[in-house]
């Protein structure tokens, strides 16, 4: 039977900002996950994002092919994506949508959109959100810095957020169980970059596993707090901090009800050198990974998942 996690809450709104990044690190070294809260996101807003992505997915297939992923924006759909490596898996039961960085112009021409005559006031809404969310993000990287005992103003030193890879994915789980009692929604996976913002309608699915390196996995359910984002550490934000942080096993379980969610990804520019930070190894403790460009190391992270970085190169280099 599985267990239900009560994860920290981070209050984003909090004027002592020492005590803040105390709970961060707190949260990152023993979960990799937690709540943030009060992060200035209008519920009525998010509501309405979450309506739009209703309205995508209830289109007629051939509308939604129309739209196939391309440079890794765009339209998947169900179990077009394996995150779970086995060769009898037959991939995941969710479909996506992916629109990629608006930040450099180059890529932002890459997104693909539904016409405005198809879903009125849908690319506006979407894009008026990763606005909204890129700044939460900024600003809760700005606390992990703190968390770390480095300058609030580090990332942007290193120019990690200097025209980031940032994502926004909105995704929907079909409510029909599958024959297979191994089908996943979102099979067992970390995130590859610095951190993920995650909302969800209020359906339950999602699990994490705290400990990815013990057998048997022990997997508990997160719990959903209303109006809160869920918070994650993905890879090389793990790498960053030699393993400080956890960049935690996660996946999504079905569970006979249709479930929506909307998943932000924040990395760093592809000519980022991603090494571990100074105040994170020592001598008694050096650096467990070699620095390698964040460019490079999705690419690997594609390969591995997808078998081919083809359809994903424009978005990491």
């Amino acid at each position: 039977m599985v267990s239900t996690l009560n994860l920290p809450i981070i209050d984003l709104s909090s004027h002592d900002r020492i005590s803040t990044a105390n709970s961060i690190r707190q949260a990152c070294m023993e979960y990799g996950f937690f709540y943030l809260v009060n992060h200035n996101i209008d519920k009525e807003f998010v509501r309405e994002v979450f309506n739009h992505s209703n309205n995508f997915f209830s289109l007629p297939l051939e509308h939604k092919t129309n739209l196939a992923r391309k440079a890794y924006r765009g339209y998947t759909p169900l179990y077009c994506e394996q995150l779970n490596p086995a060769p009898d898996s037959k991939g995941d039961s969710k479909e996506s949508f992916y629109i990629g960085t608006l930040e450099d112009t180059t890529s932002a021409n890459l997104n693909q959109w539904p016409s405005q005559e198809l879903l009125p006031d849908w690319k506006p809404t979407m894009e008026s959100f990763f606005w909204k969310l890129l700044t939460v993000g900024k600003e809760l990287l700005s606390l992990i810095a703190l968390s770390l005992n480095l300058d609030e103003g580090f990332f942007k030193k290193i120019e990690s957020l200097n025209k980031p890879e940032a994502f926004l994915r909105l995704l929907r789980y079909p409510g029909e169980l599958g024959s297979s009692e191994e089908e996943y929604g979102s099979s067992p996976h970390t995130d590859y970059g610095m951190i993920t913002l995650l909302l969800t309608d209020g359906v339950p699915g999602l699990q994490i596993c705290k400990d990815k390196f013990k057998q048997p996995q022990i997997w508990e359910d997160v719990t959903h707090v209303e109006g809160a984002f869920i918070v994650n550490i993905g890879d090389m934000m793990e790498r960053w901090t030699n393993c400080l942080y956890r960049s935690t096993l996660h996946r999504v379980m079905p569970t006979g009800k249709e479930r929506y969610s909307v998943a932000f990804f924040l990395d760093p520019p592809s000519d980022c050198v991603v090494e571990c930070f100074e105040t994170c190894c020592t001598d008694s403790s050096p650096a467990r990974f070699p620095p390698i460009r964040s460019g490079d190391y999705l690419n690997e992270r594609f390969r591995v998942t997808y078998g081919s970085v083809a359809d994903l190169k424009a978005s990491v280099n």
